[in-house]
């Protein structure tokens, strides 16, 4: 029994296994109780940080760290920051890039509209993304932010750069602002004179414009709304009249009310008027 014992276990025994298959299996192992005591302690982030590190030493060790890098596309973001973002370093090894997950991390940027992460063994690594561009400034609740025509707000306004963007208001004008924001330019007499857009109950859009003047759109067919406008300020100079509202709601009618000083002016003048007619009448009697 034990003979044969012998010869059933002799070609497992005394098999040759490859070179190195002993120190992979230990490592394995290593890794497998490293693994279940992360989970355990609760420290699953550090050991995936340590195991990276550990890929990084032993694929550079064969040649495989990144040597050539090149980064394509980006403007509005620094490569420092692309390569922070990335996680990749000096010490970053080819085959310990999980180009997928690098391009998933690279998407959260909200400047980033897409990304491509392209490996070229044994050391080679291209980034390829393309940026979204900011179109407006909009502004909610008192804040101000930078967004792209998709409405995807890229970062927090500070002044500088940003600056001359239109600016939009209101809750779901960075969603409905680009379209509206095309319209106003195709009327450029208007644009210019345009210091925002303000979207009322999601439904409608109102002017600001820069000397003071409110105009109200309509719900539907804003542009030839716009268009009346542009004929009645060519007509009347209607943009520079001493007036506070020009309403636009009533598709066949535009109603003007006229500034705080420019109705006291007027009421003034009416009452002048009167007496002027009453000392004339009695003067006749």
């Amino acid at each position: 029994m034990q003979r044969l014992a012998r010869h059933w276990l002799a070609p497992i025994v005394e098999a040759n296994p490859p070179r190195g298959t002993g120190a992979l299996a230990v490592a394995l192992l290593f890794i497998g109780i490293g693994w279940y005591g992360a989970v355990k302690g609760g420290r699953v982030a550090e050991f995936k940080a340590q195991l990276h590190l550990v890929c990084d030493n032993l694929a550079s060790a064969a040649g495989m760290r990144v040597s050539a890098l090149e980064i394509a596309g980006n403007g509005q973001i620094s490569r420092e920051d692309i390569l922070a973002q990335a996680a990749i370093s000096g010490r970053s090894a080819l085959p310990c890039i999980d180009a997928a997950a690098v391009r998933q991390t690279l998407l959260e940027n909200p400047w980033l509209r897409e990304a491509t992460v392209l490996k070229f063994y044994p050391g080679g690594l291209r980034i390829e993304v393309v940026e979204r561009a900011a179109i407006a400034l909009w502004q909610k609740d008192g804040a101000v932010s930078v967004i792209a025509a998709d409405g995807t707000v890229l970062e927090p306004f500070t002044g500088g750069r940003f600056a001359a963007l239109p600016l939009i208001v209101g809750s779901g004008a960075e969603r409905a602002g680009n379209d509206m924001l095309k319209l106003v330019s195709s009327f450029p007499d208007i644009r210019d004179q345009t210091e925002a857009l303000v979207l009322i109950a999601e439904r409608r859009w109102n002017m600001r414009m820069r000397g003071g003047i409110e105009v109200r759109l309509p719900e539907h067919d804003t542009e030839a709304a716009l268009r009346t406008l542009v004929r009645l300020n060519q007509e009347k100079g209607l943009l520079t009249r001493d007036v506070a509202v020009i309403d636009m709601r009533q598709a066949d009618r535009v109603t003007v009310r006229l500034s705080d000083a420019a109705a006291a002016s007027r009421e003034e003048a009416i009452k002048e008027s009167i007496k002027a007619k009453a000392k004339k009448k009695g003067g006749a009697a």
